[in-house]
């Protein structure tokens, strides 16, 4: 696996297009009080919002990680993040998965202080000072390496008065052009009573649906200018990277089902719009490489999970 066409280069920016496995409609992601973020795009063309830049972390971080041994996916194992546990040890959540990753109230707020005391010692940056994020970003190689690629806000006052953050350097959002709205619509049927009560879900319920029609297309943004501003090395920038790009490439092979009307296929494989010539390594080939590029960046296998109690 080479990379080297990567060196000097300020972004990765990939496309793949994408299409639904069964006929032409799907159903974007929809927001309170507003429903699917359609919009003009420059030229005036319909556009739509399939689904957006938090909600693509959420997915990029889940097919990472392994619940059933809650632990991350084989070719991640060694890589450190912070794990919650009951007062009996029964696990709650970790960094990977958590919304805020490290700013996590589960992480954070709980009566288990040893690793926000921790954190904030080793960040040990005054209220008034100016923040150094090239510090926070070897706290976070050391507990959440996660966050390095997703970005942090440690929200707290304790901890340089609430400004220690690190933006995303993995960006991605999925993109639909040309649509057209498919409404339809159906009814709950209650062939006991159909005038109940609805509000105790009795009742006939009638209701419409929005779907939509349009060429999709996901979009990735790796910004390579940030990674080697954090100043970690040229081995932890490699496995940052290479972790980066096995996300991508595991999203689109596993994690293309957004929601059961939104189940969508890749359709001319993953393409480099910036470095030209960049030939993205197959997921194999990441799979294989990753277990060395850890190991070389952090030391040797091992447990590098920190555990902390949540009792509310």
């Amino acid at each position: 696996m080479n990379l080297d066409s990567l060196n000097n280069q300020p972004r990765l920016l990939l496309k793949a297009a994408l299409r639904p496995v069964l006929g032409t409609r799907f159903q974007p992601t929809g927001f309170p009080d507003l429903g699917a973020a359609t919009f003009d795009g420059p030229g005036g063309e319909k556009m739509l919002l399939v689904e957006s830049a938090q909600s693509m972390a959420n997915r990029l971080e889940r097919v990472c990680w392994d619940d059933t041994a809650n632990d991350w996916v084989a070719p991640l194992k060694g890589l450190p993040a912070v794990k919650v546990v009951d007062k009996s040890s029964a696990p709650l959540t970790n960094s990977v998965l958590e919304a805020h990753r490290l700013n996590s109230p589960y992480i954070l707020e709980g009566k288990d202080r040893s690793f926000f005391d921790a954190l904030r010692r080793e960040l040990d940056i005054p209220e008034l000072g100016a923040v150094n994020l090239r510090k926070l970003a070897a706290a976070l190689l050391k507990y959440d390496i996660n966050a390095l690629l997703h970005g942090v806000f440690l929200a707290k006052k304790e901890i340089a008065g609430g400004r220690m953050r690190l933006p995303r350097a993995l960006t991605a959002f999925i993109e639909a052009a040309g649509v057209s709205t498919v409404a339809s619509g159906g009814v709950k049927n209650d062939a006991i009573n159909p005038s109940g009560d609805t509000a105790k879900g009795f009742g006939n319920v009638p209701f419409h649906r929005e779907e939509f029609t349009g060429t999709i297309t996901a979009f990735f943004n790796l910004d390579l200018a940030l990674i080697r501003g954090f100043g970690l090395g040229g081995k932890v920038e490699a496995l940052l990277i290479a972790m980066a790009l096995f996300k991508i490439q595991r999203f689109l092979r596993h994690g293309l089902r957004l929601r059961t009307a939104c189940d969508l296929d890749l359709r001319d494989g993953l393409l480099t719009e910036r470095p030209a010539g960049f030939a993205v390594p197959p997921l194999e080939d990441l799979e294989t490489a990753l277990p060395a590029l850890i190991a070389t960046a952090l030391g040797e296998a091992r447990d590098r999970f920190t555990t902390v109690v949540f009792e509310g």
